[in-house]
């Protein structure tokens, strides 16, 4: 076990999630399991961290060889804990989930989950998050961890180009098709706030939504291969930049 590699595991979901205890069990082969999650759900906390609130950790020891801490921070808080003050030298990967529910298309914005992996690309460090499309606090992850095995060996082969992380999405099904390399597809969320009033009389505002796929005659996306039963793997990257809008090389004059 000592010429393995250090993986850490973190979620949005919380540590008591049926989701991150599946990813255990699939990642415990690979290498030296730490677990480094909250103490709740902080899912949909995108990229958030903790400024204005003390943050605690709490050791909670080991178990089958698994070291065990939850914190009361955000997925990525849970991972900046983690390089910074629980682990005495940085993982050799990082891997997120499974999240309980799709992180496809622009969902990957506001994923806690895929927060976790994108701050450890920030650090240096292969990082990958998986997401089943079930928000079942039961599902059947059975056929995720199958995917998770397969993407993580490719990773442990070949590594992942620099400053790129992957954001993996796999359908609720009782049989998964194969994994495609594939874009993000356009798409966004059709909200709206439900106003109900609380026992006080005041007022208060609930989000609901549902989310439209803008080009789903395309067959190149995400949004397409999961629809068709294929788990989703999208390389993402941590710069932001749009270099074709750059390359126009447009002069701004005071």
């Amino acid at each position: 076990m000592t010429n393995k590699p250090i993986i850490l595991i973190t979620n949005d979901d919380g540590i008591h999630a049926k989701g991150i205890k599946c990813l255990v069990e699939a990642m415990k082969e690979f290498g030296k399991i730490v677990v480094v999650s909250a103490d709740e759900s902080f899912s949909g906390m995108s990229h958030a961290i903790t400024v204005k609130d003390p943050l605690y950790i709490q050791d909670l020891g080991e178990k089958d060889g698994v070291s065990y801490y939850v914190t009361n921070g955000t997925p990525v808080d849970c991972v900046k804990l983690a390089l910074h003050t629980i682990l005495d030298t940085h993982p050799d990967f990082i891997v997120s989930g499974i999240n309980h529910g799709s992180n496809s298309s622009t969902s990957v914005h506001y994923s806690g989950t895929m927060g976790a992996a994108r701050e450890g690309c920030v650090n240096g460090v292969p990082s990958i998050g998986f997401s089943l499309l079930s928000y079942d606090a039961d599902a059947d992850f059975s056929q995720s961890q199958k995917v998770v095995k397969c993407v993580f060996k490719d990773v442990l082969k070949n590594g992942l180009v620099k400053n790129t992380f992957l954001n993996v999405n796999i359908p609720d099904t009782n049989e998964v098709k194969g994994i495609k390399m594939c874009r993000q597809a356009r798409g966004k969320w059709i909200e709206e706030f439900v106003e109900r009033a609380d026992p006080r009389g005041r007022n208060y505002y609930w989000l609901t939504g549902d989310f439209k796929n803008m080009e789903p005659e395309s067959k190149d996306t995400d949004e397409y291969y999961l629809s068709n039963h294929y788990a989703t793997v999208v390389p993402c990257t941590i710069d932001a930049t749009d270099y074709a809008s750059l390359n126009e090389n447009k002069n701004y004059e005071l």
